[in-house]
């Protein structure tokens, strides 16, 4: 696997964000997405001071369940508890698209992002929060949407794969994920995985990752610690893509899932090692023929 660092940047005007990384699709990091008293306030006590009785669904290890689009919450407790365990030990307890923000508007007018690109979603911000050593499956959003992902407990590491690499992840035909273990790599086992070319980064408080639509993201938290993500509207084209993936391929997948059962997870399975071999013949003959 070859993954190279990502830029970190600050002062960008919307044009130079726009033309240096939107159009072209190359992620960066942003050292001043995000300002405000978030920046200031928040931390483990005051989140269980406003909300620590909230009831959360915990999600366990995504890689328990490859055959599933995400994972089913493993429990639930109270938001105070659950911070009082990622504080505490490391954990593959993770808290998944939690609504946090919006139970508690107050603390949402605490957020106040830079408006370097146009059609930002700064009304609908999700917060992730995870223990160490926990993780996502690398994956692509089924939107396709851009994503300003900010760091403000702990530090988070991602690594970042253009679409065009997806058979050499395992992408499973009808799913936004692939199989192949990011977090055990198993070059035996994966070999496209070896082949895959990307960025690799660890994110830290206040800086904002900036992923673009249809890039693959695996993350993992070196620490426990929580963020915040933000989409922003991409292409027309990727619209058109996001809301295909939506409506028809979700639907058409879910609906196989139930009417084959194993045989349909099984084929996807073949399917996605078949792709990997035949890109990996691919890149093989075009890397000899250059010789």
């Amino acid at each position: 696997m070859k993954l190279q660092p990502i830029q970190r940047v600050e002062g960008l005007t919307k044009q130079e964000f726009t033309e240096q990384y939107i159009k072209t699709k190359t992620p960066v990091i942003l050292k001043d997405f995000v300002q405000g008293p978030a920046l200031e306030k928040w931390n483990y006590d005051y989140f269980k001071e406003v909300a620590g009785d909230l009831v959360v669904p915990v999600h366990g290890s995504e890689n328990a369940h490859p055959d599933m689009v995400k994972s089913a919450p493993i429990a639930k407790m109270k938001f105070g508890d659950y911070l009082d365990l990622i504080q505490r030990e490391p954990t593959e307890s993770r808290l998944f698209l939690f609504n946090l923000l919006i139970e508690k508007p107050e603390i949402r007018k605490q957020l106040i992002f830079n408006k370097i690109a146009d059609n930002i979603l700064t009304w609908l911000p999700l917060m992730f929060f995870g223990g160490g050593g926990s993780s996502t499956r690398n994956h692509y959003d089924i939107d396709m949407s851009h994503v300003f992902l900010t760091q403000f407990h702990g530090q988070k590491r991602v690594a970042l794969f253009p679409n065009d690499t997806s058979s050499l992840l395992y992408k499973l035909p009808y799913n936004f994920h692939g199989i192949g273990d990011m977090k055990n790599l198993d070059y035996e086992k994966y070999p496209g995985l070896k082949y895959a070319e990307g960025w690799d980064c660890t994110i830290s408080f206040g800086e904002t990752l900036f992923m673009p639509a249809g890039y693959w993201h695996y993350i993992q938290y070196v620490t426990g610690g929580y963020s915040v993500s933000v989409r922003a509207l991409s292409s027309a084209k990727d619209r058109v893509t996001g809301f295909s993936n939506l409506v028809f391929t979700r639907n058409f997948d879910n609906a196989m899932r139930k009417l084959l059962k194993d045989k349909w997870y099984n084929y996807k399975v073949k399917t996605a090692f078949n792709r990997a071999d035949r890109a990996i013949q691919k890149l093989e003959a075009e890397n000899s023929g250059g010789q």
